[in-house]
């Protein structure tokens, strides 16, 4: 079993950067919309990062390496080669330790450390608030290019953190488990322009929005007792009742999945295609409303 998720400070990031096997991975995309909650187009991080960034990170490509682009859906899990590839070239095998920060919504560092954790890797902290918390510090930042030395990294995929289809299929259809719509109160109901196929939640859904564990002014995780309030009927419940977290592409549900790893409940299973893939299956079913 992985171990619980772990948040770091700007102040503690500090103090170790320079260790020669701390790897600082920036793995920022942006969803561009044209309006509020219409279909949107993914961007890549890479340009605003090599402008600035905290001094020796590298930077993840979860669009582009880190998906499998030969999915007709964005965000994709990718093959354990592939991934494992990637890594390498990042620098990162078993004697690293990984700390994933983004430049503005963790959703991408939660993503970088879910993707690393199904594939076995443990040593991987988030950063509480990502570059926007390193600016607040006052710490620098660099626009110099970084090289990470090649390393061997051993992808250990772990089936049971993660959510096909079918799973799902089989929880609405009566099979115990709880699934967690990580989406906006507006998206949960299916009200407005969709970014999807078809509007609505999975039936059954409960609603959990990654942003309410989030604080908004900051980026920061809410402090443990506030997650543990808003999470309490999940953290408590019977470890035998599975929980299945989803969301738009598996990116913000990857927030949920995270704290409640911190609050112990490190089982949750990610819904990787989530709406993307349920709503471009006409003969499955969405509620609204």
């Amino acid at each position: 079993m992985p171990r619980n998720a772990t948040l770091i400070d700007a102040a503690g990031l500090y103090e170790e950067l320079g260790d020669r096997q701390l790897r600082v991975i920036d793995s920022t995309a942006f969803l561009r919309r044209e309006f509020a909650d219409g279909p949107y187009t993914v961007e890549s991080g890479r340009q605003s990062h090599d402008q600035a960034h905290i001094p020796g990170a590298l930077f993840a490509d979860i669009p582009g390496q880190l998906s499998d682009v030969a999915s007709p859906f964005p965000f994709t899990l990718p093959r354990p080669e592939n991934f494992a590839r990637a890594m390498g070239e990042l620098g990162v095998d078993e004697s690293t330790r990984v700390v994933a920060y983004a430049q503005e919504s963790p959703i991408w560092a939660t993503r970088l450390w879910w993707l690393l954790r199904y594939f076995g890797f443990d040593e991987v902290r988030v950063l509480d608030g990502g570059l926007g918390a390193w600016r607040a510090a006052g710490y620098e930042l660099s626009s110099a290019p970084v090289k990470a030395e090649q390393a061997s990294f051993v992808a250990r995929p772990r089936p049971e953190l993660l959510a096909t289809k079918d799973d799902v299929i089989a929880a609405v259809g009566g099979e115990p488990v709880c699934l967690v719509n990580a989406l906006t109160p507006q998206a949960f109901e299916g009200l407005g322009p969709g970014a999807y196929s078809r509007p609505g939640r999975i039936p059954g859904s409960m609603s959990v929005p990654a942003q309410q564990l989030l604080n908004p002014a900051t980026w920061c995780f809410r402090p443990s007792g506030e997650l543990a309030q808003v999470l309490s009927g999940l953290v408590e419940s019977e470890r035998s009742v599975p929980v299945i977290a989803y969301c738009g592409g598996g990116i913000s549900a990857t927030v949920d999945v995270f704290a409640l790893s911190m609050l112990g409940r490190n089982d949750v299973r990610l819904y990787d295609g989530s709406l993307t893939e349920w709503s471009a299956d006409a003969e499955l079913a969405l509620e609204v409303g």
